[in-house]
């Protein structure tokens, strides 16, 4: 299958319409096909339909919701910045580092854009990607390789991105890999739902950062069509909720009270480190399983929509380096997906601020109008705690991962809401 009949079969899978809500509606429908089938199963009936349009004459490309999603200057930015990913690869794959999440981070930033290993002008770099991660899964099924204090970041993040591979491209060998990693997950779950750093099971987990990145691993497999135990996923959406923390009244104050008051999700669940990257990691991982009528994602949506308008304010604009983003990669990511999961008028118009400030962001190395070193062209700087060029890939990587959300070719990102997933969680627990 060519590469571009590919892309056309993704793009008819892209939201025709919004949905109630601000959820989003799928093109599938337009087929007669179920919204709640794997990506697995659909990908090759959307692909044939996709084909038979096109020489019918009557296919319209759907990319995105409209022009205010995706600008020309947003594209060549997206462009720029997969062949800074690409030039800067290495022959093993991994960007000179051995997180094997933030190496995954480099290979979903391509599959975001359509790109898929092993077709098409970057599927030699996604392919040696995913190698990387595959070749480095533990006999436990671990995928981490650094420090034991990064075994639970690691693992989540690229367990995450295997998920989205395997539903784009339901390869075997990749859905092994996930399953074990998806075992590991289960069986290092902490009494309270959380997870700890390092990949062993105990009492109490250690914060929301962990939760939220295996909670979104799991959501990955479920997309995917793996099968996942409800009692892990009720018992990680629980603990989620723990880490709640309202401001001006008790934290074990009635639910009608704290209703009443701001509030956000926060790193600790006694109300330490209340972050935007917590309080959007908090939303995404609400609305990822269906919870879409949590009272607590309104109030940490205005905490992350308070944080970019002050950002983007045009004091605050001329205060920020010319070469940071919005925000540090980690937060970023976050705060791309919870604006697009919510969806609606939210999604409308914060987006665009997010995209424009990482157009504005992007190094162009080599211009002697903007100056900066040829080797940086088309890269972002990291603003977080990554530094070197594990932290170039990690930016990165986020923006990109960011700039093509609009395009829907992630199985995460052609869902919308699927209220069935809600009833099947509640059903089996």
């Amino acid at each position: 299958m060519p590469h571009g009949v590919w892309q056309q079969a993704c793009r008819l899978t892209s939201p025709l319409w919004p949905g109630e809500n601000g959820g989003r509606r799928i093109a599938l429908q337009t087929f007669g096909l179920p919204p709640i089938m794997k990506p697995a199963a659909w990908c090759p009936i959307v692909m044939a339909a996709a084909v038979w349009l096109q020489l019918a004459g009557q296919c319209r490309v759907v990319r995105a919701e409209g022009d205010w999603e995706i600008t020309p200057q947003s594209e060549e930015a997206l462009a720029h910045g997969l062949q800074w990913l690409a030039r800067n690869q290495g022959a093993q794959g991994n960007w000179e580092s051995n997180d094997v999440g933030l190496v995954g981070m480099g290979a979903l930033a391509f599959m975001a854009a359509g790109h898929l290993p092993g077709r098409g002008r970057y599927g030699d770099t996604v392919q040696r990607t995913l190698d990387y991660v595959i070749r480095n899964q533990q006999p436990s099924g671990l995928l981490n390789i650094a420090g034991t204090h990064r075994d639970m970041y690691n693992h989540g993040l690229a367990t995450f991105v295997l998920g989205q591979a395997y539903g784009m491209t339901n390869d075997a060998r990749i859905g092994g890999v996930l399953e074990r990693a998806l075992k590991r997950i289960a069986e290092t779950q902490c009494d309270d739902g959380g997870w700890q750093y390092e990949a062993v099971r105990g009492p109490a987990g250690h914060d929301l950062s962990l939760a939220v990145m295996q909670a979104k691993a799991l959501r990955s497999a479920v997309d995917s069509g793996l099968d996942v135990s409800p009692r892990v996923i009720h018992s990680a959406i629980t603990g989620v909720r723990l880490h709640y923390s309202p401001s001006g009244c008790p934290r074990n104050a009635s639910e009608e009270t704290q209703k009443q008051h701001p509030g956000q999700f926060t790193y600790s669940r006694g109300g330490g480190n209340g972050t935007v990257a917590m309080a959007a990691a908090g939303v995404v991982c609400l609305q990822e399983f269906a919870q879409y009528d949590d009272w607590r994602i309104e109030k940490n949506m205005e905490v992350i929509c308070e944080a970019i308008r002050g950002r983007d304010h045009p004091q605050k604009a001329r205060s920020r380096s010319r070469s940071r983003a919005l925000f540090d990669p980690y937060t970023l990511y976050y705060v791309g997906q919870a604006l697009y999961q919510v969806g609606g008028t939210r999604w409308k118009e914060y987006y665009p601020l997010l995209r424009d400030g990482l157009i504005a962001s992007q190094a162009h190395g080599g211009n002697s109008s903007r100056g900066g070193d040829a080797r940086d062209d088309g890269m972002w700087h990291s603003g977080g705690h990554v530094g070197g060029r594990p932290g170039d890939l990690y930016m990165t990587a986020v923006a990109c991962f960011v700039l093509a959300m609009p395009n829907r070719y992630l199985p995460i990102l052609q869902e919308g809401h699927i209220d069935s997933l809600r009833e099947q969680f509640q059903q089996k627990q």
